[in-house]
């Protein structure tokens, strides 16, 4: 379990990541600022007909959010080598233990900051009507996920597990 949670939480900071990159390039939209630690959210940026000097903010902006956090994200994934590396016999096996539960949780505050302060920045970039327009499809997505929810909650799937 521990393996999966660490490997979950490298894979969903690396989609985060790399979809901010890849929504500074305009990729579809698939929502708005929102779900899934935010990586749909900024696809959004795709539907806004965004200049070429907004693209090119945009994509600094990311870049610049990339290389700042490089040593930050080498330091944890060493720290989770070397703890899964040990045996739980090891002496410090532990200590080691909650020092990588530490570390993981500082990187998650850090990260949930990181990615308000690139989206605000993101933001700051977008016209008004941008603006607008984006707050309209973060609406719509809202409402969608809702009717989801209550569809799920009205067909209830016996016997499997949704996923979620």
């Amino acid at each position: 379990m521990r393996k999966n949670l660490i490997l979950g939480l490298a894979l969903s900071s690396a989609l985060a990541i790399g979809s901010f990159a890849v929504a500074a390039q305009g990729a579809p939209d698939h929502g708005g600022w929102g779900h899934h630690g935010g990586h749909h959210g900024m696809m959004a940026l795709g539907k806004l007909n965004l200049s070429d000097a907004q693209k090119a903010s945009i994509k600094q902006i990311m870049q610049s959010n990339f290389e700042q956090n490089k040593g930050q994200r080498q330091a944890l994934r060493q720290q989770r080598q070397a703890f899964e590396a040990m045996n739980p016999t090891d002496p410090g096996y532990q200590a080691a233990a909650a020092s990588l539960a530490q570390a993981e949780g500082a990187a998650t505050t850090a990260r949930v900051q990181q990615m308000a302060n690139v989206r605000a920045q993101v933001y700051n970039v977008l016209t008004p009507a941008q603006q607008s327009q984006m707050a309209s499809m973060k609406a719509q997505q809202q409402a969608r996920r809702q009717q989801w929810q209550q569809f799920k909650a009205q067909h209830p799937a016996s016997g499997s597990s949704s996923g979620q």
